[in-house]
């Protein structure tokens, strides 16, 4: 190829369409043949890494730091230069591809069979009109997350974040919890209008992309677009009833515990994070320093190559992991595509949740990682199922090493608390997974009256009393209407966390396989990661030694594994 790609973070930061339309013109161009498919099939995945990672390393400074108007504008200006044409050029070049007839030449190329198929599906879903109403997306993803990155209070004098306020749920006074979180909840109601707005915009939008693609609806629209060739709605549907004849009795049972150890009359959500047996919270370390070592050395227990990933994770500056005022919510792990290196971003306070997010986004460190070997860009197309084991399962494979003896965090009695708070949040997640999932799929269903926030409401509340039994929210109506505000992907990704339920499935039966076999079950995971997008979903989840699935017997498989390990390590709290 006869240009030269930019390579350095600033050139990225620099890149305009101007810089990559002619390469691409080239590209549209030049003439397909047998003798040259796969060189122009790597000069084509070269092009996409760059620009790939142009937009990865703008949105990392634009969540770093969301009151950097630099940041901001260098994002913007992606999203209204960069993002519309590329998408159109690479139209272009999947429509010469698919014209070619060389596509039996492409697909014998080891590994492409399921990246062409992924691109026969983007190329049919492709329209010129959705390229603007995809980059106003986009921007308003950006809006919400300065509204909640916005969200401060004042406790006990001092100006701190929501995410701060996290340590506090941890402690034994019950009133000083609940106060903590009213403050924290009246906070964010301040934002509910502002919030109700941006959906009604979201939903505008999420409203003509379907019907410029030729398609009935939006949840039809995001069935491609996710790549989602291995299930349906329906089995979404089906999972959702799984769960809540499997795991929904289970997490009232927890609720029920919970709510006779702390001698409470009912149990209140600001009664769910404190310690069970009486004990102090658990803190993990005393900076982010401390939590970057023992997570090194975890690592280096589970796997010395994973070990040296995240290594060089830290020798190249990777790691964003200090909660702070102006930074974005949440924790992810981008892709820099180009540099084939992950880069982590999380809001540590210091508290348990933080070591488990940190080997949650090692994961899908890792991830990366393992796929660097793969050449084409299209071969690293991974859709979130199999993105998600690898993030999960980390966590559980990570779990024998915690303990201060091995390097990690806890003593043995402190490491069975935190295993029990672990499992505890796999086994409440289920149901609170599927009240995310279901909301989507009945506001996606039914557009008109979902782009009334009200109506959200309504339906978020049925869903939750179906899914969610066990605390009490009386007098605090209000907050739980507005509960599904707080959950970014449905504003952000939307249909994007049916993903979870189904790789935490996933993600237990690779601990079940490592209780057996630790070296083995992780062998077989780092084999399905390395896989990229190679191969279907189930044939990943295989790979890694697990069955994907939306049934019941192997969800109650899951779930009987889950408490019965709970009982012992309870007995060895109370023995």
């Amino acid at each position: 190829m006869a240009f030269e790609l930019p390579k350095s973070p600033q050139d990225l930061f620099n890149l305009t369409w101007t810089h990559v339309e002619p390469i691409a013109k080239e590209l549209v161009e030049r003439p397909v043949t047998q003798a040259n498919i796969e060189s122009w099939l790597m000069d084509w995945s070269d092009l996409s890494r760059t620009v790939s990672e142009a937009y990865q390393r703008r949105y990392v400074a634009s969540t770093v730091d969301t009151t950097d108007p630099i940041a901001q504008e260098r994002y913007a200006a992606y999203l209204d230069d960069i993002h519309p044409n590329w998408q159109a050029a690479e139209q272009k070049l999947k429509e010469k591809l698919l014209a070619s007839g060389l596509q039996s030449k492409a697909m014998s190329t080891s590994g492409m069979q399921t990246p062409l198929r992924n691109m026969r599906a983007e190329a049919a879903l492709f329209r010129e009109a959705n390229l603007p109403l995809l980059s106003e997306e986009l921007k308003l993803s950006t809006e919400y997350d300065q509204i909640i990155a916005a969200q401060t209070v004042t406790w006990e004098g001092q100006e701190v974040t929501l995410m701060q306020l996290l340590p506090v749920f941890l402690e034994a006074d019950r009133t000083k919890r609940q106060r903590a979180w009213e403050l924290a909840a009246g906070r964010r109601l301040q934002d509910r209008s502002a919030l109700n707005d941006l959906w009604a915009r979201f939903m505008d939008v999420r409203r003509k992309i379907p019907a410029n693609a030729d398609l009935p609806d939006f949840t039809a629209y995001k069935w491609v677009q996710m790549l989602r060739f291995d299930y349906t709605p329906q089995d979404c549907a089906s999972f959702h009833q799984a769960i809540e004849e499997v795991v929904v009795p289970a997490a009232t049972r927890l609720y029920e515990k919970r709510r006779q150890k702390l001698g409470v009359k009912s149990l209140r959500p600001w009664d769910l994070d404190i310690d069970l047996y009486g004990q102090e919270p658990l803190q993990p370390y005393k900076d982010i320093q401390e939590l970057i070592d023992k997570t090194g050395v975890i690592f280096h227990k589970v796997d010395p190559q994973l070990g040296e990933y995240f290594a060089t994770m830290r020798q190249e500056g990777l790691l964003d992991l200090e909660n702070r005022k102006g930074k974005a919510p949440g924790g992810y792990c981008e892709s820099y595509d180009l540099a084939r290196r992950p880069f982590i971003f999380m809001n540590g306070v210091g508290i348990h949740d933080d070591v488990l997010t940190l080997l949650h986004e090692g994961g899908h460190a890792f991830h990366v990682f393992e796929m660097a070997h793969l050449p084409n860009h299209r071969q690293i197309q991974i859709t979130n199922e199999i993105a998600e084991v690898a993030s999960m399962s980390m966590e559980l494979l990570a779990s024998p090493y915690i303990t201060t003896d091995q390097g990690g965090f806890y003593s043995q009695k402190d490491a069975a608390r935190a295993r029990l708070s672990h499992l505890e949040q796999i086994l409440l997640f289920w149901p609170y997974m599927a009240v995310v999932d279901a909301l989507q799929h009945w506001a996606y269903k039914n557009h008109a009256a979902a782009s009334h926030p009200a109506n959200c409401e309504t339906q978020w509340v049925e869903l939750w009393q179906r899914f969610m039994p066990g605390v009490d929210w009386s007098g605090l109506e209000d907050s739980l209407m507005t509960r599904w505000q707080r959950q970014l992907h449905i504003y952000q990704v939307p249909f994007y966390y049916v993903e979870y339920g189904l790789a935490q499935l996933g993600a237990v039966q690779v601990w079940r396989n490592a209780l057996k076999d630790q070296a083995q079950a992780v062998s077989d995971y780092r084999k399905a990661l390395a896989l990229g997008g190679t191969v279907s979903i189930p044939q990943l989840f295989a790979a890694a030694g697990a069955k994907f699935a939306f049934d019941t017997a192997t969800l109650r498989e899951a779930v009987d594994l889950i408490e019965n390990t709970m009982l012992k390590l309870e007995e060895g709290l109370t023995g």
